[in-house]
């Protein structure tokens, strides 16, 4: 089974480039075959939550041409609508975004059937916000033997609260009544820059949305969509993974084409604890070059501090001075990397269990570890890179599921990190770096 295996103790220096936002060419790529024309889209991040969508894609007849890694063409022209439009694999069910066919397909032919979703075990993330809106435009709506069955003679606009801040759900809605008649409103809209980029590129295939990135967003129904060309906005989460990475290990990283906007809540908690930030037009830069401060951080929807960031976060702090608290807000599992954080000597005490207090110590050191979902597994990869020795991250496949070349990016930096699946290669890669200080 693929591991990654760390050599600890080295700064990472140099520069990145930061891929395409996976949490928004998910939506991007399930709203492209809502034309019969043809969507060229890049900057797609190559990630394994990505690939099986496009396979779910083509598995109900959308053509799909991968021009490179990072660039593809999809078409639903060739999608078969007298069928019921039935999404169900074994991989789809392991990803939390193939909910975003429902939107898509209902918007565009009236009917879906999906299976319910899956991806990390971080907490309760229910669909009902989806159905709701969904039902709000006049959709039956049903769940049965472990599919999300909707249909409806028409859809028609409608004024639609949402009780809780959802981003799948107010993305989802979005589509749907982008093709409905008349006008809809979304009230309590998530704000999140993936919503801002969905909605561009369905404007760009002329949807008619205004307000995406406030909490208003309102939509007017058009008959049908045309070709696009669109480039995916570049990943805040995985931007704000390498800015902690740069933290966590004292170093001086570069992070290439992101919009530093989208990461200024993750800037300020970083300048908080004593982090050097500089801020370019399309670049972040982040210099630690000794240690770092506590603080307080709460998890918070866009704006606020990404609960998608709250792992890394915790491994910085967790090498801090003093006592610091990470209170989240957001998903109730997602402190379960905690007690793999413990096995590297890490200082955390739970509260309440949404609260994690944490005891500053000198350093981490190497062990055996496990990545219990995506964020949490790129964190435990950052713990290693700042520890003192060797350790080991297993279930990889969480992190490949929204991070592209991970260990190859690392690598540029002068991280010593590799992708093995074998004892003899683990032992190579200790035989090799047993001299590299």
């Amino acid at each position: 089974m693929e591991q990654y295996i760390i050599k600890g103790g080295n700064p990472l220096v140099g520069e990145v480039v930061i891929g395409g936002a996976k949490n928004a060419a998910l939506g991007i790529l399930a709203a492209a075959i809502m034309t019969d024309g043809e969507c060229l889209i890049d900057n797609m991040p190559n990630v394994r939550d990505t690939n099986v969508l496009l396979q779910a894609m083509e598995g109900i007849g959308a053509t799909i041409d991968r021009k490179g890694d990072n660039e593809v063409v999809i078409s639903g022209k060739n999608i078969d609508s007298t069928g019921d439009l039935i999404v169900d694999n074994e991989y789809i069910r392991k990803i939390r975004a193939s909910y975003y066919l429902i939107g898509a397909l209902l918007g565009k032919y009236r009917k879906a059937q999906v299976v319910l979703p899956g991806g990390c075990d971080i907490g309760s993330r229910p669909i009902d916000q989806h159905i709701k809106g969904f039902r709000a435009l006049g959709a039956e709506v049903k769940i049965e033997h472990g599919m999300i069955i909707a249909q409806a003679e028409q859809l028609v606009g409608n004024r639609i609260y949402l009780d809780v801040v959802s981003v799948g759900a107010t993305i989802n809605i979005m589509m749907a009544a982008s093709l409905a008649q008349g006008n809809t409103v979304i009230e309590n809209a998530a704000k999140e820059p993936h919503i801002v980029d969905v909605a561009n590129f369905l404007n760009s295939m002329g949807a008619n949305i205004r307000g995406a990135g406030t909490d208003v967003i309102r939509i007017k129904g058009v008959e049908k969509f045309h070709d696009t060309e669109y480039s995916v906005i570049p990943d805040q989460i995985e931007a704000g993974t390498f800015m902690m990475a740069a933290a966590a290990t004292r170093g001086d990283v570069l992070i290439k084409n992101v919009i530093p906007k989208h990461l200024e809540t993750i800037s300020a908690k970083l300048i908080e604890i004593g982090a050097e930030i500089e801020e370019s037009d399309d670049a972040v830069r982040v210099v630690a070059a000794q240690r770092l401060r506590h603080t307080q951080v709460k998890t918070l929807p866009y704006p606020g501090f990404p609960t998608d960031m709250q792992p890394q976060m915790a491994i910085t702090l967790g090498l801090s001075t003093g006592t610091s608290t990470i209170t989240e807000s957001i998903f109730e599992n997602r402190f379960r990397y905690v007690e793999e954080l413990r096995r590297m000597g890490a200082n955390i005490k739970m509260v309440e269990g949404n609260t994690a207090i944490i005891h500053g110590v000198e350093k981490y050191t190497g062990a055996s570890v496990a990545a219990p979902d995506l964020r949490a597994g790129a964190a435990l990869v950052i713990a290693g890179l700042a520890a003192e020795g060797y350790t080991t991250v297993t279930q990889i496949g969480y992190i490949q599921r929204g991070y592209e070349r991970f260990d190859e990016k690392l690598r540029a930096l002068g991280g010593l990190i590799e992708k093995v699946d074998s004892e003899k290669e683990t032992n190579k890669f200790i035989y090799k770096t047993g001299t590299v200080n």
